[in-house]
């Protein structure tokens, strides 16, 4: 009798969610969290493309401008794990701004630089701070959103990436040739550190209702969801809300028995995934001269298929809400690693051309929908601490790719053999994804 008159006054978060229409509180918090996407991609990229520059600057070898690329990589990886605790402590709201400010802060150091210790230090120390914007802001906006639209919300945050990648590409060129006090790298990585001022944006939106619900705060979760569905979500003044929660709050909980298995996979596939797309990005223009493209025409080849890249979200968004994550991303890195293979043995330029772009869409949109389903797998509990221990496996395949990569080509290995010896790890990832449980249309434990 008890346990009736419970299940009568409490309910499910994620039972809400279910039965929540999408509003225009979504749309708000989401262009919020897209913003806070194109920044980290933009932070992320910048270094690639104005490295050359520093490098000049302060003379370095081809070996610590490649180190200083990884330095923001490097950083991030214990910045995943950090900003996974606070996150589960602070909240996903007050994480994701302290990630932000704090990350703003540190990198402003950067143009006063004196020397190569100085300038690794700063932006391994910058990549700490980001590393909260790397864990936080995916799992944060799946528990702002419905169910039915959890999926298509996520892969079109995901196309902040390509966004945040030319407006990097753009601020690189507009200060590289500009003339001036702030010309130049400096002037670029000022800009780069103020957008981190968005923040403050970051505190117009709630809580998550989830983390709330979680922590026992009962009010507030009411708050979120009242704010979220626009007064549409009604309950009762003596309903509470819930969340499926740990035995014992620790990050740990990600490699119990429970979990160790969804840990394993997903952690592999993350690995493997960011190895075969940054090991192939990273060293695309080299590889390209190797083909015959010069310098300039590398760069327009690049920025074109960045460009293919924003149409492969909207589909990818389109097609995981009609068919799932598991088939849609089966689909979609199988056509990329086809794709890849393709440019690995493209027999003349046009070929080489239309299966990159090919290429470019198909495994964006697959990093599109991976980003919606490693963010669902796990529980409120640990979702934040699972998606960090996966996002910083990413951050190791981003550290190690590049060096990998740069020895085999060392080797004397041709185009085509570098390239294949990349797919074999999308290849990797497509094994391993049929392992994982499909999470389209279910609610958020």
């Amino acid at each position: 009798m008890e346990a009736l008159k419970k299940a009568e006054t409490s309910i499910k978060v994620g039972e809400l969610f279910e039965r929540m229409p999408f509003t225009r509180r979504h749309l708000f918090v989401g262009i919020v969290l897209f913003i806070v996407s194109v920044i980290e991609a933009w932070e992320n990229m910048l270094i690639i493309f104005i490295s050359s520059s520093i490098a000049a600057d302060f003379h370095l070898t081809p070996v610590q401008e490649g180190s200083l690329i990884g330095s923001i990589y490097l950083g991030m990886i214990p910045g995943a794990y950090m900003w996974a605790i606070l996150a589960d402590r602070l909240g996903r709201r007050r994480s994701l701004m302290y990630s932000l400010l704090s990350f703003s802060v540190i990198s402003l150091v950067t143009p006063f630089s004196v020397n190569f210790a100085m300038l690794y230090a700063v932006r391994f120390i910058a990549g700490v701070a980001l590393g909260g914007v790397m864990v936080s802001g995916y799992p944060y906006f799946e528990e702002m959103l419905p169910v039915k639209q959890r999926g298509k919300g996520i892969v079109y945050l995901s196309a902040g990436w390509p966004l945040g990648t030319l407006l990097a590409l753009a601020a690189a060129g507009l200060f590289l040739e500009g003339d001036g006090l702030m010309a130049g790298w400096r002037g670029a990585i000022v800009l780069s550190s103020l957008v981190g001022l968005w923040a403050f944006m970051i505190m117009k939106i709630p809580e998550s209702p989830y983390w709330l619900a979680g922590k026992g705060r009962q009010e507030e979760a009411r708050a979120s969801i009242q704010y979220l569905s626009e007064g549409k979500v009604k309950l009762e003044p003596d309903q509470t809300v819930w969340v499926e929660s740990a035995e014992r709050e620790s990050y740990f909980n990600i490699f119990k028995r429970r979990f160790i298995k969804l840990t394993s996979l997903q952690t592999a596939v993350n690995f493997a995934f960011a190895f075969g797309y940054w090991g192939l990005y990273t060293w695309l223009p080299t590889l390209l001269e190797q083909k015959g493209l010069s310098m300039s025409q590398s760069l327009v080849f690049i920025t074109l298929s960045t460009l293919f890249q924003v149409p492969s979200y909207m589909v990818a968004a389109w097609l995981t809400g009609k068919f799932g994550r598991k088939k849609v991303m089966i689909v979609f890195v199988a056509l990329a690693v086809l794709s890849g293979f393709g440019f690995a043995y493209s027999a003349n330029m046009a070929q080489m051309y239309v299966c990159n772009f090919a290429l470019a869409f198909f495994s964006l949109g697959a990093w599109g929908v991976w980003n919606a389903w490693f963010g669902e797998i796990y529980p409120t509990s640990v979702r934040v601490s699972g998606y960090s221990f996966g996002a910083g496996a990413q951050r190791w395949a981003n550290t190690l790719a590049p060096s990998i990569i740069g020895m085999v080509i060392g080797f004397g290995w041709a185009f085509n053999a570098t390239v294949s010896f990349i797919q074999v790890f999308m290849v990797i990832t497509l094994c391993l994804i049929a392992f994982i449980p499909e999470t389209e249309g279910k609610i958020l434990e």
